[in-house]
């Protein structure tokens, strides 16, 4: 769909967040719908995330147009229904963090052209270089790459952003994709060499098409990867992505792409393809279809551009599931819907598997709170013996542990009633999450969410989830969990393993568990627990509100501001 550039300067004054901006030509702001300010919410509820992203109000899921710009603030929008708590009438939020973990809410920052059209996912892009043409006087320009939906067809189209990525003015030649189908969306761009690469799904035909670009404007198709690993009911949101090796100077890319309904436990998932690209064409190492996540809420992840290419790549999904997203109880609170935790990705070859892209958390320094127990002092202090402690008085309600387990002799001599197990329980009402780990036999690993009763009626609420986790010949086996309210994530054997599963407990859980039992001599257990750091509660003002960003700069309201993409626009 086309706008004129009154129309799109108008589209653009709506993200500014400016003072006097009025509803903008061209660009739809329906009924409900907050233009021009962040919108303010409270993150006190009972279920609502203190370190995971979730919306202000309302419904939210696939994350969108991750960036990380030159001044190190990280961008993440996101699929977005600012008027009610279930999918639809989608645009694109927007947040900002310097650290990933304490988010500041932007204004909403792209919107539909009209009442009939969704602004549906995709992805952004810096253009210091001015390949596009759209910055001749900055270093700064961003370029975000959207699917636009209606009932009859999907389009990729582009906008771009003189301030940084808070604003964004549509391409007045849009589509630059355009198609006679309304299966074909989600498009994720980045730089190979100097030609920029899109790849993008036929969702219900199986085929990621890739195409190529040397403006950003001007698309050629060049390849397609059709019908690989899980195949479900369709094809949503791949990402193509470089990505370093473990312990080598080497690289490899990745391509996820993620499927729904038709995952393992039901419904929504995503699957990786490690392997190799040469500016046109995908090639996997293998055949093998390789899960990112063991449990049921991890979809759609999205890498973050702009990270350089020699450090582990950066990633975020939406942590839910389309099987029961719309129905879960975070509504009574006024939100539906949260993001994983930040993830740091690369590759490592594992004995017999093979290829592995490791998943762990984002630097967690910054929301590491107090440490309330370690046995690291007395590795003998949990072997065959169980630790509890009261984690009550951490106010966010939030909780991070690590465990290892070494000196493990090889499995053939280990008991199959050898283990280590955790709970975390509410002493009011007795619910409970647990998991633990079998080191001999099979060595499964179980993550139970059954035991929680605010959301237990959901036939498709899967209660329990598996993976079967070879013990590492080295004889150490490790953990890591952060559970946040409503939302719980564990990480095995350095990543090589994660889960991510919400759960809705009637009661807060506080009493945190872990044990171990049948360990052969000359084990070692070491626990490390801390409780976690709200990074909402130093953004409350005195009735709990969180406002969002409403600073003049960061907001760029300013009339100059304002006045300059104007004069921009009647240029173009």
């Amino acid at each position: 769909m086309k706008s004129s550039r009154v129309a799109a300067v108008g589209t653009a004054l709506v993200g500014l967040g400016a003072v006097e901006a009025a509803t903008p030509a061209g660009a739809y702001v329906g009924p409900g719908v907050t233009a021009g300010t962040p919108i303010a919410a409270n993150y006190t509820g009972p279920l609502r995330p203190q370190v995971h992203y979730s919306p202000p109000k309302d419904f939210m899921n696939d994350p969108n147009g991750c960036f990380v710009d030159a001044n190190g603030t990280w961008h993440l929008y996101y699929q977005y229904n600012p008027t009610d708590v279930v999918a639809g009438n989608q645009h694109w939020g927007h947040a900002t963090s310097k650290d990933l973990y304490h988010w500041d809410n932007q204004p909403i920052a792209l919107f539909p052209p009209d009442a009939d059209t969704n602004v549906f996912s995709g992805s952004a892009v810096t253009d210091p270089e001015n390949t596009s043409g759209f910055f001749p006087d900055q270093d700064n320009g961003v370029v975000a790459i959207y699917t636009l939906n209606t009932d009859t067809k999907q389009t990729q189209n582009i906008a771009y952003s003189y301030d940084g990525g808070y604003s964004f003015i549509p391409y007045e030649n849009n589509p630059v994709i355009d198609s006679e189908t309304n299966q074909f969306r989600d498009p994720k761009v980045i730089k190979y060499e100097d030609t920029w690469v899109m790849v993008a799904a036929f969702s219900q035909d199986f085929v990621i098409a890739f195409y190529t670009s040397k403006d950003l404007k001007t698309w050629e198709h060049a390849s397609n990867f059709s019908h690989h690993g899980l195949l479900g009911t369709q094809y949503e949101c791949p990402n193509l992505q470089k990505m370093p090796i473990k312990d080598s100077d080497e690289t490899k890319y990745v391509l996820t792409i993620s499927i729904n309904p038709g995952a393992p436990l039901g419904g929504s998932i995503m699957e990786y393809f490690p392997g190799d690209f040469n500016g046109t064409h995908f090639t996997p190492v293998d055949n093998a279809a390789r899960i990112a996540d063991f449990a049921k809420d991890n979809y759609a992840g999205q890498f973050f551009y702009g990270v350089p290419e020699n450090e582990p790549a950066v990633s975020i999904a939406w942590a839910s599931n389309w099987q029961y997203t719309q129905f879960v109880p975070t509504a009574d609170e006024g939100w539906r819907s949260v993001m994983s935790l930040p993830r740091v990705n690369y590759l490592t070859n594992i004995t017999r598997l093979g290829w592995d892209m490791v998943s762990l958390p984002y630097d967690v320094s910054p929301i590491l709170g107090d440490e309330l127990t370690a046995s690291s002092a007395d590795a003998s202090s949990l072997v065959n013996k169980s630790l509890a402690l009261d984690f009550s008085t951490v106010e966010s309600n939030a909780l991070y542990f690590n465990a290892s387990v070494r000196g493990l002799p090889p499995v053939k001599n280990i008991s199959s009633t050898a283990w280590f197990n955790f709970t975390l329980l509410s002493p009011v009402s007795g619910e409970s999450l647990s998991g633990g780990y079998q080191f001999g036999a099979d060595n499964p690993f179980f993550l139970d969410r059954g035991r929680t009763r605010g959301f237990d009626n959901n036939p498709f609420f899967t209660d329990k989830a598996s993976i079967s986790q070879l013990l590492d010949p080295s004889g150490t086996w490790s953990i890591a969990g952060l559970v946040d309210r409503s939302i719980f994530e564990v990480f095995l054997d350095g990543g090589i393993f994660s889960g991510t599963a919400t759960f809705f407990p009637t009661a807060p859980l506080t009493i945190f568990s872990a044990a171990t039992g049948g360990l052969p001599e000359g084990a070692e257990v070491e626990l490390r627990v801390w409780g976690v750091k709200s990074a909402w509660a130093s953004k409350e003002d005195e009735n709990g509100t969180v406002k969002g960003n409403v600073t003049a700069d960061a907001a760029a309201g300013s009339k100059m501001h304002r006045r300059a993409v104007y004069d921009a626009g009647l240029a173009m």
